[in-house]
C-alpha cells in the first residue's frame, strides 16, 4: 500500500458517493515510506537502471514516484506496468489488491483491518483458498484478503472488518447497478432482509450473489421478493425461509 494519499472512488449501494475516498487506500507514512512501485520493481528483482532504461521514464522521476513524493495517479504507473507484469492497479494498491505481495504485506497491518474474500465456486486451485466457518455454514475463503482503513470501516460502513465479507459480483443479473466482476462488501451480522436493500444471498448450488429483497410484510407466512436491478431477469418469490442471506451488502467499489 502507498505511502502517500491515492484515489479509490466507490459506489456505495445506498446510492451515495464516495468521491475521491483517499481512505480507502491510504497507510500512515509513519509505517511505510515506499510505493507500490518500488516493492513491484523489487519483487520482479529489477534494478533503477533497468526499469529506466525500459520504461522511457527518466531515473529522477522513477524516484520520485518510488519515495512518494508525487500524488499517484494511474497514468503515472502505465509506463512500469508491462515492464513489471503487473497492472497499474495492482501496482497502486500494492499489498493491499489480491496478486501482490511483497515487503509491504498484509500480515504487518493490524489484523482489525483484514477482511476476507469468499471464493467463487468454479475455483478448485485448494492450495490458494482457506476455510471459514460462518455460523453453520463453512465458506472457502481466497488466501489473500483485502485491507481497509479502522477509520472506513467504522465510520462509513459502521460495521467491524470481522462482520465483513468481499464478493465478487458475477453475471449481469443486477447491471447496472453492480457489473459483474466488481466486488462487494457484504456485512454478515446483518442477516435479516430487513429493511428492502441490497443482501447477499446463497443459493441451493453454494453459490453467493447479490440480489435486492423486498419481504412482503402483509403475507403470512412471511414471504419476499427476489429482485435483479437489470430488467432482463424475472423478479422471484418466495417464502422469507427459504432464503440463505448471507449479509447485507453495504458497498460495491471499482476502480475508475
Amino acid at each position: 500500500m502507498l505511502g502517500n494519499v491515492i484515489s479509490l472512488p466507490l459506489v456505495v449501494e445506498s446510492f451515495h458517493r464516495i468521491g475521491d475516498n483517499g481512505r480507502m487506500a491510504r497507510k500512515a507514512k509513519s509505517a511505510l515510506s515506499k510505493t507500490g512501485l518500488y516493492y513491484a520493481r523489487e519483487a520482479r528483482g529489477m534494478s533503477r537502471t533497468e526499469l529506466v532504461k525500459r520504461s522511457g521514464v527518466s531515473k529522477q522521476q522513477l524516484s520520485r514516484i518510488e519515495n512518494g513524493l508525487i500524488r499517484l495517479r494511474l497514468d503515472h504507473l502505465k509506463p512500469f506496468a508491462n515492464v513489471l507484469d503487473y497492472s497499474p492497479e495492482q501496482i497502486l494498491l500494492w499489498g493491499r489488491y489480491p496478486g501482490t505481495t511483497g515487503d509491504q504485506n498484509k500480515s504487518d497491518l493490524p489484523a482489525s483491518e483484514q477482511v476476507a474474500e469468499l471464493a467463487l465456486r468454479s475455483e478448485t486451485d485448494y492450495s490458494t483458498l482457506r476455510k471459514r466457518r460462518a455460523g453453520r455454514h463453512v465458506d472457502r475463503t481466497r488466501s489473500e484478503g483485502w485491507i481497509f482503513p479502522p477509520s472506513f470501516v467504522t465510520n462509513q460502513l459502521k460495521s467491524s472488518a470481522k462482520q465483513l465479507v468481499v464478493v465478487e459480483a458475477k453475471g449481469d443479473s443486477m447491471a447496472p447497478t453492480i457489473m459483474s466482476g466488481e466486488k462487494v462488501i457484504v456485512d454478515i451480522s446483518h442477516k435479516t432482509p430487513f429493511p428492502d436493500g441490497l443482501y447477499a444471498i446463497r443459493d441451493s448450488f453454494d453459490n453467493v450473489s447479490i440480489r435486492r429483497l423486498q419481504p412482503l410484510r402483509a403475507t403470512q407466512p412471511s414471504r419476499v421478493k427476489i429482485i435483479s436491478d437489470n430488467p432482463k431477469h424475472a423478479v422471484e418469490e418466495v417464502a422469507l425461509d427459504e432464503v440463505e442471506v448471507v449479509g447485507k451488502a453495504l458497498c460495491a467499489f471499482k476502480l475508475l
